[in-house]
């Protein structure tokens, strides 16, 4: 019989939504064993190993969430080492996991009109992917596997506001979440892009930066920040496209990068793995799909393909 893991944040703003659309869904089904993981007010480590604890071969791991639910499903299946699918449902703020599956109703995932009979991918339009998420490496230790995209500096600093108390009441009460965020990024871009350094000197695969450089980006997927396109790199073992800017304090480079980002795709070249050596122990911000965290005297980060792929839902 096959197991239906749902992994949710009780906290988060779109819980309400969840309870709505997708728990009630789940409950109807026959044939099926239905469990469910609430995310724990704890650290995303201790959730990731929690999560990993009980998957077992053969489940269906649902994110239904935004893109840190999705952080935390992908990296327990990933953790666990089981033959586990993963699926992503959007109901987060910008949703870039489930925006790369095509992936919007529980519909996509999984065939509601035959409750008896056990068939995850009877539809036509669903089926089953292979997905090669990145592996962020720092200092020699795995931190993190990614879907979609990570990045380094400025970007992945801008990322913390949305851990405050204030924001999340803001998004949970809004109507245009969206509108909320990319204001809220904006008015924190222009009151920090001057304050220094996002990111130390450093070189990128053995060639010295521009000493001003305050991003770093690795894209994978087809969405980053929900409106910046990528591609379709996730279906490959060993290529992904990086990108290094100077955005900060530069807002006509900023401008550049959105136009060219929103309209075609995320500038940058492909690579087959990036290794940035810090020139003196380093300070800075990494993140992984909204997943942030700061490091200290760091010298060495290595992003790479995971040697191993996630099987997924894609519709």
């Amino acid at each position: 019989m096959v197991r239906i893991l749902v992994v949710y944040n009780p906290h988060s703003s779109r819980f309400e939504d969840v309870k709505r659309e997708v728990l009630p869904k789940l409950r109807m089904l026959k044939g099926y064993i239905i469990g469910k993981y609430e995310i724990k007010p704890t650290d995303i480590n201790q959730n990731i190993a929690s999560l990993a604890s009980i998957i077992q071969d053969g489940d269906l791991v649902i994110s239904a969430g935004g893109d840190a639910t999705g952080v935390i499903a992908t990296n327990a299946i990933m953790k666990s080492a089981k033959s586990a699918t993963l699926a992503a449902l959007p109901y987060g703020n910008f949703n870039d996991l489930s925006g790369t599956l095509h992936t919007k109703r529980i519909e996509d995932i999984i065939s509601l009109g035959d409750t008896k009979k056990p068939s995850r991918t009877s539809r036509e339009s669903i089926c089953i992917n292979k997905l090669y998420p990145l592996d962020i490496i720092v200092d020699g230790k795995h931190w993190r596997y990614a879907t979609c995209y990570v990045t380094i500096g400025m970007t992945a600093e801008a990322t913390k506001l949305y851990d405050t108390q204030t924001m999340r009441r803001k998004l949970k009460t809004s109507f245009g979440r969206n509108i909320t965020s990319y204001t809220a990024i904006a008015r924190w871009y222009f009151k920090h892009r001057r304050k220094r350094t996002f990111i130390p000197e450093f070189e990128l695969n053995g060639i010295k930066q521009h000493p001003q450089t305050s991003d770093y980006f690795a894209v994978n997927g087809h969405y980053m920040a929900r409106i910046m396109r990528g591609g379709r790199d996730y279906e490959r073992p060993k290529v992904f496209r990086h990108e290094t800017d100077r955005l900060a304090p530069s807002i006509l480079r900023l401008a550049v990068l959105m136009i060219k980002s929103i309209f075609h795709r995320v500038p940058g070249d492909e690579t087959t793995g990036d290794i940035l050596e810090f020139t003196n122990p380093a300070t800075f911000t990494l993140q992984a799909e909204g997943e942030s965290e700061q490091f200290k005297n760091v010298q060495r980060v290595e992003i790479r393909k995971a040697n191993t792929y996630l099987r997924v839902i894609q519709n």
